[in-house]
């Protein structure tokens, strides 16, 4: 089905992309927030990527998944934008809110995921990629190769050098 979306959306027809895009908006959201850390850079990711999308769709060649080539995008998006923005220091709580009185353990619990993700995202970036692919996105490792261009055995030593950098983070 996407194959044949694909090769529409090629041909010009506007009706097979807005269908590529509905399907694959939701990953490129999610994937965009999970590397930025916040909401409000992941919407603007998502919107560059879609219109991204819509100039280059014609340069897809189907070697690899079309999903990958989504990652792929995806991911080098939330790299420009990281780039060239002056928040990057700037750490928003993307998966918790801690209310002060509410449910202490899932408070603490909460905390905890928040701290371990924005430290996730200070690794360099090979290891950053391979632990949010792996962890986050919960791919195998062959699929985190496809997408990163690399090995399977570099991903699993990426992931390997990740926990080594994280335990002197945390």
């Amino acid at each position: 089905m996407t194959q044949g979306l694909v090769l529409r959306a090629q041909n010009g027809d506007a009706a097979a992309f807005g269908a590529l895009i509905a399907a694959h908006y939701d990953r490129i959201h999610r994937v965009a927030w999970k590397w930025s850390g916040n909401a409000s850079d992941a919407e603007d990711i998502a919107q560059d990527v879609c219109v991204k999308l819509g100039r280059v769709i014609g340069q897809f060649d189907g070697r690899s998944a079309f999903s990958s080539w989504v990652y792929r995008i995806t991911i080098n998006a939330v790299r420009d934008l990281q780039r060239q923005s002056t928040r990057r220091a700037r750490q928003v709580e993307a998966y918790a809110e801690v209310a002060p009185d509410d449910h202490p353990a899932e408070q603490e619990a909460a905390a905890t995921s928040v701290q371990l993700w924005a430290a996730v995202r200070r690794l360099p970036e090979k290891q950053r990629d391979a632990v949010l692919l792996v962890y986050a996105e919960e791919l195998s490792h062959a699929a985190a190769a496809e997408i990163m261009g690399i090995g399977e055995a570099t991903v699993s030593f990426h992931v390997h050098q990740a926990r080594k950098t994280l335990r002197g983070l945390l």
